[in-house]
């Protein structure tokens, strides 16, 4: 799959869901990446995941529920989402963790 964006902001978006993964699901957690759909990518890992009713609100901003986290990271997943024109979503990952997936169907132009 090929996609353009903005190469800092996804490296924020990557960053952000790796460690977010390793702050919830510890040093061995394992995270995977790959193509869902033909329009979109995923960001899963195998920790404990995220509730149905609290999946909402890890998106707001100061939300966290890692000691120590800052709780910004999954807030800033979402807006550089959002401002390539893409939408977000979470769902349980295949091993049990979180799943992040990223609908790119809507491509805004990054060239």
């Amino acid at each position: 799959m090929t996609f353009e964006g903005d190469p800092d902001r996804l490296r924020h978006v990557f960053e952000n869901l790796f460690r977010n993964a390793v702050e919830h699901g510890g040093s061995d957690v394992t995270v995977r990446v790959g193509c869902h759909d033909e329009h979109g990518i995923y960001v899963e890992d195998d920790g404990p995941g995220i509730p149905v009713e609290k999946r909402d609100e890890v998106f707001e901003p100061g939300h966290s529920s890692a000691r120590g986290g800052t709780g910004f990271g999954l807030t800033i997943v979402k807006r550089i989402v959002e401002a390539h024109g893409w939408e977000l979503s979470i769902t349980d990952g295949t091993d049990g963790g979180a799943r992040f997936e990223i609908d790119m169907a809507k491509q805004k132009d990054f060239a």
